[in-house]
């Protein structure tokens, strides 16, 4: 069985910048639902507290598929990322 949340951390959390750009579109109240594309994730904002984290392939045909997904609350998300980042050595934010 595929572990999405630790390749998701492992393949996005990788530096300084991601961590933040991630952190921030979570924890935002200013984007109410919304995508952000990460490098090989695509992390969707369903409500203030609800997430779906998925990996798209796109192939060159245009087809595109959807190989595996996790539904998870905002909170699991925040305090996965925060201790994978910890794990890393980055600095980690406030959780505001």
């Amino acid at each position: 069985m595929i572990n999405v949340m630790e390749r998701f951390l492992r393949d996005e959390i990788s530096s300084q910048e991601l961590y933040e750009d991630i952190f921030n579109f979570i924890n935002s109240s200013h984007i109410r639902n919304g995508e952000f594309e990460a490098n090989y994730y695509i992390i969707k904002k369903m409500d203030a507290d609800n997430f779906l984290i998925y990996a798209e392939n796109i192939f060159p045909d245009g087809h595109r598929e959807i190989p595996y997904s996790l539904s998870v609350y905002k909170e699991v998300l925040i305090k996965s990322i925060e201790e994978h980042a910890i794990k890393m050595g980055l600095q980690v934010k406030a959780n505001s």
